[in-house]
């Protein structure tokens, strides 16, 4: 007898438990920091909030060497000080590849090399070898058989752009033509991105009060406040959405159509002077979440809505050691200690900063014997309640050393971190500020035709989870437990994380 099972959702399931394919939202790392952590706890802090992608402002040997075997997807930076001599010398550009990406590729996830960083506009007399500095980069990428995976740009803010709106009129400063021209040729060569430093809060202070905040933060506008390009009555509900169209409109002034744009920098500062009131923790907090939210919906602007505005939050670190205002030295997420400025929510993989709970699960892969006296002891001397995973309670199911033991292990460290307890159980806990979940598309498969014959599961919610989709992010999660099967042929399941879904399962019995 062979028990043949059909998934005819599957698919829907996998696209479910995921954001679109190819949204993702990054974070760039500065160093202008005066007590920038190791790298080693930068990356750590990385791998905590699962930010799967960064952009460096250089070539940090220890960052590099810090994010090897990590799978996070990096961006390096050629320096300012550093594109006039490699526009000038194609020895100096394998060299700078030689030594900042081949020495590291590819146990270092290294995709892409942002040359300068606002160059036509931070460093004019550069504009000349700009796009020399890339041809003499790509050329050593092709030599060192690493043009495929890593890619050449270069980031331009969007004063190169005289009148970015209405974005369907927008076109660049024809005083850059043919600097412009080569650069787009270029990417069109090499199958690279436009990158582009994207700005709502400098567009909404600097715009004399033309557009209300509410656009530039992504929050709702009212009938009276909605925003619309007269020529392609497209309607733009944020400044971001309206910047990004402005950079393609511009381009297909120049006959290119097919550069996808990646914003490299975005973000709004936490605090400011006294002639920066906008400069909050409200309006950081609200823009920073109302991106995330924005970009990983998978969406592109008007004009090109099947192309994801895929953004690296600027900035980690707050950089104390910025010259200029206030606001320049405080759009962190993170202070240097790695603790949150404030709470942000990365919707896709239910990542929370911030005031957001901290839970401690026992590590996969932990030695069994150990997991079996952290259990005994938190469940004795640590006071743990732990009747949940009891046979026939909600938490009992997947019946696994690992899954009892971090219900157990959160439960006392919920109760008792704040009078000194530790989430360490001789090595084998962990800190996730992620609630605990058995994803069901990893479950062996015993545990999942397990589960399949149930009709679903009981609520299981860890110590300390929010039990609340009020953050704007994913529905709670919980842990797996069965309760009474339906009638009927088909299975009902509900998936942590991604809600209730009705899978229909077709379960044929051949009898030879």
């Amino acid at each position: 007898m062979i028990l043949e099972i059909y998934f005819v959702s599957i698919l829907l399931l996998i696209a479910t438990s995921s954001n679109v394919a190819g949204a993702f939202v990054g974070v760039s790392i500065g160093t202008d920091v005066s007590n920038l952590p190791p790298a080693s706890d930068i990356v750590a802090l990385l791998k905590a909030n699962q930010i799967t992608h960064v952009r460096l402002f250089d070539a940090d040997a220890h960052m590099l060497n810090a994010l090897s075997n990590t799978g996070i997807e990096v961006i390096v930076s050629v320096t300012n000080e550093e594109v006039l001599g490699i526009g000038e010398s194609p020895s100096q550009a394998a060299s700078w590849i030689n030594k900042n990406v081949a020495a590291y590729f590819p146990s270092t996830n290294i995709t892409g090399i942002a040359v300068g960083s606002e160059v036509l506009t931070s460093i004019p007399n550069a504009a000349t070898v700009l796009v020399p500095a890339m041809n003499y980069l790509h050329k050593a990428l092709v030599a060192a058989n690493l043009n495929y995976q890593v890619k050449v740009s270069t980031p331009q803010s969007m004063n190169i752009i005289s009148k970015p709106f209405p974005p369907s009129t927008a076109s660049f400063n024809s005083s850059w033509n043919s600097t412009i021209f080569q650069l787009l040729q270029f990417l069109v060569n090499t199958n690279s991105n436009y990158m582009l430093n994207a700005y709502p809060y400098y567009g909404y202070v600097n715009g004399n009060g033309i557009f209300p905040i509410e656009y530039a933060l992504f929050e709702p506008l009212s009938v009276a406040k909605q925003i619309v390009d007269p020529n392609t009555l497209f309607h733009y509900e944020s400044m971001l959405d309206a910047m990004v169209d402005a950079t393609y409109n511009s381009m297909a002034a120049y006959n290119f159509s097919n550069i996808p744009i990646i914003v490299t920098e975005s973000g709004w500062p936490w605090l400011g002077g006294s002639n920066e009131p906008d400069a909050t923790i409200q309006n950081a907090e609200t823009y920073n979440n109302n991106l995330i939210r924005r970009v990983l919906n998978g969406s592109g602007p008007p004009s090109q809505p099947k192309v994801p505005i895929n953004t690296y939050i600027y900035e980690l670190f707050n950089e104390d050691k910025r010259p200029g205002p206030v606001s320049e030295k405080n759009w962190g997420i993170f202070f240097g200690n790695g603790t949150a400025v404030y709470s942000l929510s990365f919707v896709a993989s239910k990542q929370i900063t911030g005031n957001a709970s901290i839970f401690c699960v026992a590590k996969s892969g932990a030695d069994p014997n150990k997991l079996q006296s952290g259990l005994n002891w938190a469940c004795g001397q640590g006071h743990a309640n732990c009747s949940a995973i009891q046979p026939g309670k909600p938490c009992y199911y997947p019946d696994t050393m690992q899954n009892h033991a971090s219900y157990a292990y959160n439960d006392y460290y919920q109760k008792m971190q704040s009078i000194g307890g530790t989430c360490d159980f001789d090595g084998t806990a962990m800190t996730t500020t992620i609630d605990p979940i058995l994803p069901p598309i990893v479950m062996d498969m015993a545990a999942l035709l397990y589960l399949l014959l149930l009709a679903g599961y009981g609520t299981c919610i860890f110590t300390g989870s929010s039990n609340s989709s009020s953050r704007g992010g994913l529905p709670p999660t919980s842990a797996f437990a069965p309760v009474s099967p339906p009638s009927g042929d088909s299975t009902r399941l509900r998936f942590p994380g991604i809600g209730s879904l009705s899978l229909a399962v077709v379960i044929a019995w051949n009898i030879y």
